[in-house]
């Protein structure tokens, strides 16, 4: 699965060209620009699958390093300043980790979708 599969070509170019320079990285403004928000909870599932380089379940600050690099093999990698930044809005519970019902996801997806992105995380951690 490819970020282009959900998200267009056009929106995921001028996302990443507002984000070039070195610590240019916003994630709302990235979120905002590439057409995250609104998209349906299996489009969500998608793409934390796609973040979610080794499939735990979660999205360590390895995996956020790389995070530009998923809608475009070229794209920079972010800075250690961006990753800390990034991670620290994400991170709810100080673990390291960003969890599809984590906070960065709330901003993403609002009210209702949030809501059954949560369940469908609680669905998750149940079957396992």
């Amino acid at each position: 699965m490819a970020m282009t599969d959900i998200l267009s070509a056009k929106d995921i170019e001028a996302a990443l060209t507002s984000c070039q320079a070195a610590d240019s990285f916003n994630y709302k403004s990235f979120f905002s620009k590439v057409g995250l928000k609104g998209k349906s909870t299996d489009q969500v599932k998608k793409i934390f699958g796609i973040l979610d380089q080794d499939k735990s379940g979660f999205i360590e600050e390895d995996e956020l390093q790389l995070f530009l690099q998923n809608f475009s093999s070229s794209a920079r990698a972010l800075t250690d300043a961006e990753t800390k930044a990034f991670m620290a809005a994400g991170d709810t519970d100080g673990d390291g980790k960003i969890g599809v019902d984590g906070k960065i996801f709330s901003v993403i997806f609002s009210g209702f979708w949030f809501l059954q992105i949560c369940i469908f995380r609680l669905n998750v951690n149940l079957q396992h």
